[in-house]
């Protein structure tokens, strides 16, 4: 029997847009959609990562009541979630490719830790990392 880690999950303002711009400017695929009454289960995965799904979720019931919902959404917009690690083979070429689709950058690609990185955030506020792996 295997065992791991298949969906974990971010907190989004709307998933529509959301899922645009996983979709149209990370250029992550759709795996699930489906809706139970106003419930939506949406998840996305990287093409080179099929195992491993996004879950692209709104703080709503019934998993949390309005006013938790509020403050999720509040403390997501000022980016105080942990960030999110996309790992990359060429930093740059990767930021080049990701800001002419769109994609907003906190901070161009630096060097530091004997690697290249550069940040973004989602439109919902949650952080990412985009970092170029080490060879070996």
């Amino acid at each position: 029997m295997t065992q791991g880690v298949n969906v974990a999950g971010v907190y989004v303002r709307d998933q529509d847009e959301a899922l645009e711009f996983y979709v149209e400017k990370l250029g992550f695929r759709v795996h699930t959609d489906a809706r139970n009454g106003d419930y939506r289960w949406l998840t996305v995965q990287h093409p080179d990562q099929p195992s491993f799904q996004l879950g692209l979720f709104t703080p709503q019931a019934p998993l949390v009541d309005p006013a938790t919902a509020q403050a999720l959404n509040e403390a997501v917009a000022k980016g105080a979630m942990p960030p999110l690690v996309l790992m990359v083979d060429d930093c740059r070429a990767a930021y080049e490719r990701m800001h002419a689709r769109g994609v907003e950058f906190t901070q161009e690609p630096v060097e530091r830790y004997g690697a290249v990185d550069a940040s973004f955030r989602d439109p919902s506020g949650n952080g990412w990392k985009l970092i170029e792996g080490r060879g070996g």
